[in-house]
């Protein structure tokens, strides 16, 4: 049984965990603050220029890009978004888990995964076929960061290296919530179920200037960028909000512990007080006769 001294270290060591949880919330909060803003700033443009050029692309008549074409090759490349730090609840093997899904439903792929973050390498590189782990210059890769390694992929995809290029991240809903998913980025494709709904929606002629081709092969490599760059906001703000929630959670945990303790402590001395008091009447007592 723990004497009062023993719980006196554990209540003093539990206090200091309670403030290293609240600093750390509290820096994660404002991390995802601006992170925040960041991906639903970003996401509405992304999306609606995805939506053009799928428009765009089904309309216009014969319309080929090398970003649109399915290549006769199994080997695929898969660019995973974890994190560099822990202590950030599920959000790392939640991505693993899924990761290891993806790669059960596609056996027949010969999957290579290059990494940004080293949590998820380190929880599953012995199980896929590992490449290269990207580095910056700080802990957050910038715009221009993210634009290199998408032209990597996209480089090899052009050459034909690879057939396809997917991307594992866990995509930002609230707070308090994300989605970990495998997108597929190269070949970027149309569903021709998708093509019809779009040329009943549009049975008319758009006139274009300059022409449809020019505008899509400007726009194709802008989208798959934006998308790559969006799918890294969306990791790095789902990062920021499950290590907020998981400082949260241990805070919660800390003060409970304390509390559990100190009861503990109090109930130790008061027993103490109560024999030492037993005691002494009990004394005083014998030497009444």
């Amino acid at each position: 049984m723990a004497n009062i001294k023993d719980l006196k270290k554990k209540i003093k060591s539990t206090k200091g965990t309670l403030k290293i949880t609240k600093a750390m919330k509290l820096v994660s909060a404002a991390k995802l603050n601006k992170a925040q803003i960041r991906i639903l700033g970003l996401r509405p443009y992304s999306t609606e220029l995805e939506s053009t050029v799928r428009t765009v692309s089904a309309l216009a008549q014969n319309y080929s890009n090398n970003y649109f074409q399915v290549k006769n090759n199994n080997k695929a490349i898969v660019l995973v978004v974890s994190s560099d730090k822990g202590l950030c609840g599920g959000y790392n093997s939640q991505l693993a888990k899924a990761i290891r899904k993806f790669k059960v439903e596609n056996q027949d792929e010969d999957l290579k995964f290059v990494w940004i973050g080293k949590k998820v390498r380190d929880l599953i590189s012995k199980e896929v076929n590992a490449g290269q782990t990207y580095t910056f210059a700080k802990i957050e890769p910038t715009y221009e960061e993210v634009r290199k390694i998408a032209d990597e992929l996209s480089h090899q995809f052009l050459n034909g290296e690879v057939g396809k290029v997917y991307v594992a991240y866990n995509s930002f809903i609230s707070a308090i919530a994300f989605d970990s998913k495998v997108r597929q980025l190269l070949p970027m494709q149309v569903a021709e179920k998708t093509k019809e709904e779009i040329k009943s929606k549009y049975p008319y002629d758009f006139k274009y200037d300059p022409s449809a081709e020019t505008i899509l092969d400007t726009l194709v490599p802008e989208v798959y960028l934006t998308t790559v760059y969006t799918c890294v906001l969306d990791a790095i703000a789902s990062e920021h909000g499950s290590r907020m929630n998981a400082m949260e959670n241990a805070s919660k945990n800390s003060k409970e512990m304390v509390k559990k303790l100190s009861l503990k402590m109090n109930k130790l001395r008061q027993a103490k007080i109560t024999t030492e008091l037993i005691e002494v009447v009990s004394g005083a007592e014998s030497l009444n006769g």
